[in-house]
This record gives C-alpha cells, sequence and structure tokens, in this order.
C-alpha cells in the first residue's frame, strides 16, 4: 500500500479523529482477508489482465446448448453427503435393508418419485433438472475432505493420510471454481464477486480445503460471511457483521469523498510517484473500493428484515433457509458467485447429512424440511423474479450414501438405521441458466448403487458450470510454479442444456 510520511491527519473538520494519513486511505473499518479494499482490487486487476494476456475465457471454444447463458451462479454444496435413496431417488421392490423407511411421493414429472420428505420440491422439479448418475471411483479412503475438494477444484490431491484426513489450506491448493469463474468474468460494477456463507467447508479440523482461491492469489478468495455462533444455531444469519463493508460511525460520505479529494491532489502534486507506481492504477482500484463502500448495494443486499415475513418463512427460518435468501439477494444486488455451505460441519450429527446412525429421526425432523423449504422456495423466488433465466442453481453434495444401510464402506461404524459414504452413485440437482426444466438425466440401477447410462463425474458437473459461464473448460491457467493448468479435465454435459 501507497502510504505518505508525516504527522497524524489534521482534516480542519475532523482533527480529533487523529487518523494517518495511512489510516485514512484503507476504506471501511476493517479490511477483507487482511487486504485493504484497494489492494483487493488491484490484485484483481493484474490478474485478470495477466489472464487475458495468457488466454483468458472463451477465446478458441464457443456455442452449443447453454453456452453463456448464467450471468451468476448459486451453489447449494450439501457438504456431508445426503442420501440420494432417501430425497430423491428411492427404489421399490429391493431388500429391506435397502429401500428406504420413507414413504415415495409422485412428482410433477410423470413417473419420477421421490420420498415424502421433499414434499414442496416434489411439487416444483418441472422447473429444474435431476442427475440420478453422478458417479466416480475414488482413490483410497473416500473421506469428505478429499471429496470436497474434488467436487469445488475438479482435481484430486495427493495429500491423504491413513485417517483419510487432508493438509489445511494452501496458496498452492487449485483454485475453488467461484474463483476461476470470477477471475475469467469480473463485474464491472460495485458489488462482491464471490461469497461464501453461513461456515466454511469443514470435515473435522480441516477447514476450508477447496474453498479458497488457491494459486490465484487472495484477490480471488471468497467473501466469507461466517456469523458468529455454533451449527445448532438456527438463528445465526441475524448476527450478520459485515463492517468492512460500511463506513466508522465518525466519518461520513462527504468527508470520505473529501479525502479522496486530498489523495487525488497529492498524487497530482507527486509525478515521480505516480510514475512509479502508474501500472498498479491505484486511482482506480481505490476508486473502486470506494464505489463498493459507498454504493451500499453490498452492505443493503444483507438486510434480510427487509424482506417479507411470508417469505422469510417459507424459506424456512433457520441457518440454510435465510441463507439461500440471503444468496437471492447476493445475485439481485450483481453478485457473481454464492456458494452457500451446508451449515453443519461434514461429519457430525443433527442435522449433517453424514448420517451414519439415527437417519430416519434426523432425516425427517431436521435436515430434509430444512432444504425442502429452502431449496424449493429459492427456485420459485428466482422463477418468479425472472431470475432463474441468468442465474445458475446447483445442489450437490460430496457424494451419495451406501445403498445398504449398517454396512461399512469408508470404515466408519454404521447402525442398522445408517448408510456409509457412496460416490459410486448419487444425485444433483441444476436449475436456470438454460437447464432444461422437468429432466432427468441419468438413471441408477435397481438399488441406487450404481448408474445405469450416463454417469456425470463431479469434474464434468464443474466442467457444465463452466461452459454455462462461457468459459472453456480446458482454458489454461498458470499455478504457482507458473505451470499450465486446464480449469478442469473434463467435458460440459450439454445433454444438460437447451
Amino acid at each position: 500500500m501507497l502510504s505518505f510520511k508525516g504527522p497524524r491527519a489534521k482534516d480542519l473538520c475532523d482533527p480529533h479523529l487523529g487518523e494517518t494519513r495511512r489510516a485514512f486511505l484503507r476504506v471501511g473499518g476493517a479490511s477483507l482477508f487482511g487486504l485493504s479494499l484497494p489492494q483487493i482490487m488491484q490484485l484483481q486487476s493484474s490478474q485478470a489482465q495477466a489472464a487475458e494476456a495468457t488466454g483468458k475465457a472463451d477465446a478458441h471454444h464457443s456455442g452449443g446448448p447453454g453456452w453463456g447463458k448464467a450471468k451468476s451462479i448459486i451453489m447449494v454444496y450439501l457438504q456431508g453427503g445426503p442420501s440420494h435413496l432417501d430425497l430423491w431417488d428411492p427404489k421399490e421392490n429391493v431388500p429391506d435393508n435397502v429401500k428406504s423407511q420413507f414413504k415415495p411421493i409422485s412428482t410433477k414429472i410423470p413417473g419420477v418419485k421421490f420420498t415424502e420428505n421433499l414434499p414442496r420440491l416434489s411439487q416444483v422439479n418441472d422447473k429444474f433438472t435431476m442427475i440420478r448418475s453422478m458417479s466416480y471411483t475414488p482413490n483410497g479412503l473416500f473421506n469428505h475432505t478429499a471429496a470436497i475438494y474434488q467436487m469445488m477444484t475438479g482435481y484430486t490431491t495427493d495429500k491423504v493420510s491413513p485417517s483419510g484426513q487432508l493438509e489445511p489450506p494452501s496458496p498452492k491448493d487449485f483454485p475453488n471454481f467461484g474463483s476461476n469463474i470470477v477471475k475469467m468474468k469480473p463485474l464491472d460494477e460495485p458489488m462482491l464477486p464471490f461469497v461464501m456463507l453461513p461456515r466454511p467447508l469443514q470435515e473435522s479440523n480441516v477447514v476450508g480445503k477447496g474453498g479458497t482461491a488457491g494459486f490465484l492469489g487472495k484477490a480471488f478468495d471468497p467473501y466469507t460471511l461466517y456469523p458468529p455462533g455454533d451449527d445448532m444455531d438456527m438463528d445465526k444469519l441475524q448476527k450478520i457483521r459485515t463492517d468492512d463493508l460500511s463506513l466508522r460511525d465518525e466519518v461520513f460520505d462527504v468527508r470520505l469523498q473529501r479525502r479522496a479529494n486530498l489523495r487525488q491532489a497529492l498524487n497530482e502534486q507527486m509525478p515521480v510517484i505516480n510514475e512509479a507506481v502508474e501500472k498498479f492504477e491505484l486511482d482506480q482500484n481505490y476508486d473502486r473500493a470506494l464505489s463498493l463502500i459507498l454504493s451500499g448495494r453490498a452492505r443493503d443486499a444483507f438486510q434480510l428484515s427487509a424482506e417479507d415475513d411470508v417469505l422469510r418463512d417459507a424459506y424456512g427460518r433457520n441457518s440454510f433457509g435465510q441463507s439461500c435468501l440471503l444468496a437471492r439477494r447476493l445475485v439481485e444486488a450483481g453478485t457473481r458467485v454464492v456458494e452457500v455451505i451446508w451449515p453443519k460441519v461434514a461429519n457430525s450429527d443433527n442435522h449433517s447429512w453424514d448420517h451414519h446412525s439415527g437417519l430416519s429421526k434426523r432425516m425427517k425432523d431436521q435436515s430434509a424440511p430444512m432444504l425442502d423449504n429452502g431449496l424449493t422456495t429459492l427456485i420459485e423466488d428466482l422463477d418468479q423474479r425472472g431470475m432463474l433465466e441468468e442465474t445458475l442453481v446447483v445442489a450437490v453434495g460430496e457424494f451419495g450414501r451406501s445403498p445398504q444401510r449398517g454396512v461399512s464402506t469408508s470404515g466408519n461404524n454404521n447402525s442398522d438405521d445408517g448408510r456409509d459414504h457412496w460416490p459410486y452413485c448419487y444425485t444433483a440437482v441444476v436449475a436456470g441458466a438454460g437447464m432444461k426444466r422437468g429432466f432427468v438425466y441419468g438413471k441408477s440401477d435397481k438399488t441406487a448403487s450404481a448408474p445405469v447410462d450416463n454417469p456425470v463425474h463431479p469434474a464434468e458437473l464443474l466442467a457444465t458450470i463452466y461452459h454455462s459461464f462461457g468459459i472453456d473448460p480446458e482454458t489454461i491457467v498458470y499455478n504457482h510454479l507458473n505451470q499450465p493448468r486446464e480449469l478442469v479435465k473434463a467435458q460440459a454435459v450439454t445433454s444438460l442444456m437447451t
């Protein structure tokens, strides 16, 4: 950051503040990711220029179904691995230890069944595509963290210990897909480009793996909105703090603008310094940060109290439902990528999807109602507002659950009322931005153990997301060692799109 030596600032109107010139060049009360907003804008600018110079986005690949229809994405990430058999791919005429304990129900699509756990979603499945053939073969133990990393980056990692845990996030990691998108498709308006809420990706003590920009650099990390409170605090979205998007109480707009003018005057009188930092575009990056603060768009988007109580009730008065509502508000305000992480650590109890035991009660009373209300209302709300045409919605976990109850597939203990990890076959939901409506892609076998046709690897799902944004999945980016790497080594599944 550029700073000016000298005594503490003595602006005539507010000498009592005693701010240094260094301090008033930092916008807002706190800085994002340990950087000031202008620094972040400068990093994004320089990285975007580098991307353009190395063959950005869609230079040689374009067209086809769904190409470039998405302007934003809401990833509803069901960390923990929900049971496809107990939600949206139930099986009949199977052994008792395979059959779901929940009754199958009809949906808007003739012949397609859900379980009784999703009564509302069953009535809007004419608005989205179901992929019933998500599948991959894991290397080693298929633990949550390794699978989450693959789902979020498109790559696997070789840092898996015997216990199945991974090393913590590293600057050498492959980037989260959202980071790649906001690098390739930067915003041209004063809004946060990438937001993750209401908690980090996590398995045990491995926090945030697969959720950062990795070798792209911190400029493309998500803005993380993690309200205080544990995972059982259903009201934690009421505790949102966005200090870094607000002016300090003692600083008002006119004064901040005056300070910006003072900074401009200083720059004009120091041509040598200006010339030395010209390539950093300090004025432009400072202006972008200042615009983000003064526009109030980001800050206003977080005001859930502005929404009608009836709509808030429909989303669900819990951390997941209100996160889905906030995701819609952020996209409406201009955010490119929002990742709603299931509000419970992957391997845990209660409303976690990691149902090794107590599945029948936990699914019915906790996790399923939250998903049913939140995801259904999100899709309906976006559709009614005309936003679904350009907003891609993806709901998926890192794997499904074992067809047989009470067996161990990953080294975990499972009760008769529990299912273990199962990456060989599971279900995803995709909607909006050119995705077909009322469509079922792929099919699982009679016990939902494996795809019968059209298997879709997580990397192919990511490739489809990039394609939807008009980004060639094979676009080359350069890692921390300046080595070329594809965004993802897979092709888009264009059969999902119109």
